[in-house]
């Protein structure tokens, strides 16, 4: 255990930090499933409903410092990929 008491802040802040970051990698990584669940259905409406509720949810988290930006905007890119696709074969059938 530290002794020092800038070690004692410093773990302190430290599990403070890591409880909070949990929490919203957390809410990122359930917003992600909604999407990829949505597009395991085939529907479209709720997929591109759920995906306009999971940018917002991503975003937030990379001005947070939870996740890089390239991380947050290659989610983004593939989950947008994905539903559009879904977009079109529903149209053809």
């Amino acid at each position: 255990m530290a002794e020092h008491k800038s070690a004692i802040k410093r773990d302190r802040q430290s599990k403070a930090r890591y409880a909070r970051n949990k929490s919203v990698r957390s809410k990122v990584k359930t917003v992600i499933k909604k999407v990829e669940t949505a597009i395991a259905e085939k529907s479209y409406d709720k997929a591109k409903g759920a995906l306009a509720s999971a940018i917002p949810i991503i975003d937030k988290a990379v001005s947070k410092n939870v996740i890089h930006r390239n991380t947050a905007s290659r989610n983004i890119s593939r989950l947008s990929k994905q539903v559009h696709a879904l977009s079109t074969t529903t149209r053809q059938t």
